[in-house]
């Protein structure tokens, strides 16, 4: 298997255990906004990669954490990810691989271990007191005197 990214029509590593195949990956091209020199009215450069979440092969746990996760980036099911930031398809082909493989990547990693709640500890609040102090004392040093 090839790294992520690297061929722009072959399967399509996420990790080690997710591999969406060739087949599952739905390709469109457009003309992309922007500078592009004599091609820029000809050239298909924009490139949009979909793939189908609910129907691409993957075990019962990825498809619900996926499907949970990128909630808000779906679309009846279906992630797409666009890319037109060169001039070149196939670079933007490449470009799209890539940011497609790291959102599947990013949404089935495991959560973070929940924050433990700490407090401060007296000599930590003994020193945060003694700083504020020191501070004011600055600070009123830079008072005018006062009249009576």
């Amino acid at each position: 298997m090839q790294p992520a990214g690297d061929d722009v029509a072959g399967d399509l590593v996420v990790t080690r255990d997710v591999v969406l195949s060739a087949a599952d990956l739905r390709w469109r091209f457009s003309r992309a906004g922007g500078p592009g020199g004599q091609g820029v009215n000809t050239t298909d450069s924009r490139v949009e990669l979909s793939v189908d979440l609910r129907h691409a092969p993957l075990r019962e746990q990825d498809r619900d954490r996926l499907l949970a996760r990128l909630s808000g980036r779906l679309h009846d099911g279906v992630l797409t990810v666009v890319a037109a930031d060169d001039r070149s398809q196939r670079r933007n082909r490449r470009s799209a691989r890539q940011r497609l493989a790291a959102v599947l990547r990013d949404a089935l990693a495991p959560d973070p271990p929940a924050r433990r709640a700490t407090a401060p500890s007296r000599a930590a609040r003994r020193r945060r007191l003694e700083a504020k102090r020191r501070q004011g004392a600055v600070k009123a040093l830079r008072r005018a005197p006062r009249e009576e």
